[in-house]
């Protein structure tokens, strides 16, 4: 009995001073530091506890000993508890040998309480929203056990809500290869690349979370969002309603649906969507965003830039607030304060400057220098003879926000011809072929391959149409290759005033890899780059294969320019081009809504209303037409 209350005494006081040597002060230590304690007091435990061989009533003495020493230290009592159940698991789990457990692969196998207190401890942080202290937990734990999927997949989770986006791709990718069947990892290595636009392949990753787990309602919404930017909206309308069948009131879901609703021109069916998922998240931020961009905002929608503002400054992760500074942007110039206007576009544009890749101007001009020097016009005359004799494609291209969707939907109101939308086919097409187009080798049969591959993508978008548009805006970079392939085709560039052409870049909420548009100075060096290429394409190619459209007289005299653009196709004239805007077809561009209007001229010249703000943009006007 002596012994007895001897070892009860004794695991009371080691109690006390293990609680002594996490404390007294956490408030000041940090997670790294925490965890790091909780170390040593494991190891102090496996040395000094261990060998009294408690029973029940000794260690509930030993636990409630620790545990209030911990409060009256001033740890939380949350907190207390949690590191208290720590400790009691690490007794129970078997005793550490001298040198560390291996695993099967070599590895050394952590404690399993130090791992699992530290994954309960990021948990807590994650659900508070103290993603910096989450990060430094998942960071500790990591370290412990290498081989720790969830712990990888939680580590990015917080990753991303503070913005370290590449980081966190990495740790996704990372518990994927310890546990390829972690469907939670596949689902959000899909939304990292849906994010930077790379939406095909996020669609695959998406998928196969699905087909682990078809319940998993946060990877459909995703892949619904997915289909969405591929412009297959029937299908992103299926896994909308699936989602909604599971989760009747999941505001995700909602707001799917409503940005599906809105790509189709059904404006108000968008709104009700809209206002159910703020029904349910009145804080919501991509909701908040969306409502701005359906309308033009007046002074009466005061409410609505009050509580879009209190939430852009209740510290959002970057993205969050990016989508609502550009909408509060859009707020401010709708009631003409352009002062305030610019300063959120700005602040929307720096958030996302540090997620994207920077713009890396060399690498651009080398592009554009090769392009020059590979297509010059012998070239061009030599694999004229050996391409496709279709006049299938019509190729609508210009910088983004020059008129390209203007064009495409009056073009699309021509019963002859279809918008396809924005195509992805000619940049990974030159992105496979790169060597040989660079060293002017790409072969008759490669060019061959191409062309049916195209012309088979076309007759799925629209089989009956005897021309399809692509309106890629990047397809600038690629005339040399679609000539080659294509040379009957007929391209149409869109010039608009090259200001207003970048201020309404700036203003555009992009995907990331417009990295761009983020700055004011790269849109100034990026514009000069394309400039220069149209020109040399306009040189190159033969006469007839280009049509220069000003956006400034396309607004200001429609009929002249349709029928022009339509003569250049060698269409006849349809008067259903002049009511475009009553055209019904899914917009998956940022323009959705203007083409659903009338022509109307305010945006140009806006960028007047901005010019002490633009200075790296005004010499563009000095360069030749």
């Amino acid at each position: 009995m002596m012994l007895q209350w001897f070892n009860a005494k004794e695991a009371a006081r080691i109690g006390v001073e293990l609680a002594d040597q996490y404390a007294p002060q956490p408030e000041k230590a940090g997670a790294g530091n925490q965890a790091e304690m909780l170390r040593q007091i494991f190891l102090r435990a496996d040395r000094e506890v261990r060998n009294l061989r408690l029973n029940f009533y000794k260690k509930a003495k030993f636990a409630n000993s620790f545990k209030w020493r911990l409060q009256e230290n001033g740890v939380d009592r949350a907190v207390a508890d949690e590191v208290t159940q720590a400790l009691l698991l690490h007794l129970s789990s078997k005793p550490a040998p001298v040198g560390p457990d291996q695993g099967s692969d070599g590895a050394a196998v952590p404690r399993f309480g130090q791992v699992k207190h530290l994954l309960a401890q990021g948990n807590r942080a994650i659900e508070r929203g103290a993603f910096a202290e989450a990060i430094s937990f998942y960071e500790q734990l990591v370290a412990l056990d290498p081989r720790h999927a969830s712990g990888f997949n939680n580590l990015g989770a917080a990753l991303s809500k503070v913005g370290r986006y590449k980081e966190a791709e990495s740790c996704f990718a990372r518990a994927v290869k310890l546990k390829p069947n972690f469907h939670d990892a596949l689902s959000n290595i899909g939304i990292a690349l849906q994010m930077r636009g790379d939406y095909a392949d996020a669609e695959n990753f998406l998928r196969r979370a699905l087909k682990l787990n078809p319940r998993f309602v946060n990877a459909r919404i995703n892949l619904a969002q997915t289909l969405t930017f591929l412009s297959r909206l029937h299908d992103a309308k299926s896994h909308c309603e699936k989602a909604l069948k599971y989760e009747p009131r999941n505001p995700e879901a909602l707001f799917a649906m409503s940005l599906i609703a809105k790509m189709e021109g059904n404006f108000d069916q968008a709104a009700a969507m809209l206002g159910r998922a703020l029904q349910i998240d009145p804080r919501m931020p991509k909701a908040l965003a969306a409502q701005a961009g359906m309308r033009k905002m007046t002074v009466s929608d005061g409410s609505w830039l009050q509580i879009a503002q209190e939430v852009a400054s209740s510290g959002l992760a970057p993205l969050d607030e990016a989508e609502l500074r550009f909408a509060i942007g859009k707020y401010f110039d709708d009631v003409e304060d352009f002062d305030l206007a610019f300063e959120n576009y700005r602040r929307g544009n720096d958030l996302l400057k540090p997620i994207a890749e920077p713009f890396d101007l060399a690498s651009y001009r080398q592009f554009v220098d090769r392009m020059i020097q590979v297509h010059t016009r012998e070239s061009v005359s030599r694999h004229t003879a050996g391409g496709s004799a279709s006049v299938k494609p019509v190729f609508v291209i210009g910088m983004p926000r020059s008129g390209t969707s203007l064009t495409e939907q009056i073009l699309s109101s021509h019963p002859a011809l279809r918008g396809a939308g924005e195509l992805e086919f000619w940049t990974r097409a030159a992105h496979e072929h790169e060597a040989a187009i660079s060293t002017g080798t790409l072969s008759e049969s490669t060019r061959n391959q191409l062309a049916e591959s195209y012309l088979k993508l076309l007759d799925s978008k629209s089989p009956d149409a005897q021309r399809v548009v692509d309106k890629a805006p990047v397809n600038a970079d690629h005339l040399g290759l679609i000539h080659a392939v294509f040379p009957n085709a007929r391209v149409i560039y869109m010039r608009r005033n090259p200001i207003d052409t970048c201020l309404s870049c700036y203003f555009q909420r992009f995907v990331l890899s417009l990295n761009y548009t983020l700055d004011l100075s790269d849109l100034a060096d990026y514009y000069r780059q394309h400039h220069r290429l149209m020109a040399h394409w306009r040189a190159v190619l033969p006469p007839g294969t280009i049509l220069d459209v000003s956006y400034e007289e396309l607004v200001a005299d429609q009929e002249r320019w349709s029928r022009r653009t339509l003569d250049f196709l060698g269409l006849e004239w349809d008067e259903r081009v002049l009511q475009f805007q009553d055209t019904k077809r899914a917009v998956v561009t940022a323009s959705f809504w203007q083409v659903r209007q009338k022509i109307y001229t305010q945006s140009v010249q806006r960028w007047r209303n901005y010019e002490k703000h633009l200075g790296p943009l005004l010499g563009l006007q000095k360069l030749p037409n």
